[in-house]
């Protein structure tokens, strides 16, 4: 379960952004090429931020697709396949570009009694 260590790092960053402040939520963008499983990264996220500010924080993933251009007929494409091939041809030997962000996208606080509050951090 590799959700476990990108977990890990968007933890540290959200920590250091929270001051303290306990957290409802979190939004994370994540590149198909990673191969994040939505639920697993929850999982693992609720596991790695226990007793913490973020602990039962909620996590949004938004999959950003690679794009591909196919070296044998020229196609460019975009994916969120974690090994894509060409739409046209079929051909898996790619020149990729993106699909591989893993991002902090905004951060949702708590307000004192517990619910989420209406401002978000994103910077």
């Amino acid at each position: 379960m590799h959700e476990f260590g990108y977990c890990e790092g968007v933890l540290d960053v959200i920590e250091r952004r929270a001051g303290g402040r306990r957290v409802a939520a979190v939004g994370v963008r994540v590149g198909a090429l990673h191969r994040v499983v939505p639920a697993a990264f929850q999982q693992s996220f609720h596991l790695v931020a226990a007793g913490g500010v973020a602990d039962g924080a909620v996590t949004v993933l938004t999959t950003v697709p690679a794009r591909a251009t196919c070296s044998a007929c020229g196609t460019p494409f975009e994916s969120v396949d974690s090994m894509p091939a060409c739409p046209s041809c079929a051909n898996v030997v790619l020149d990729l570009e993106g699909g591989d962000e893993l991002v902090l996208e905004w951060v949702e606080y708590s307000a004192d009694g517990g619910d989420p509050d209406v401002s978000r951090d994103s910077r």
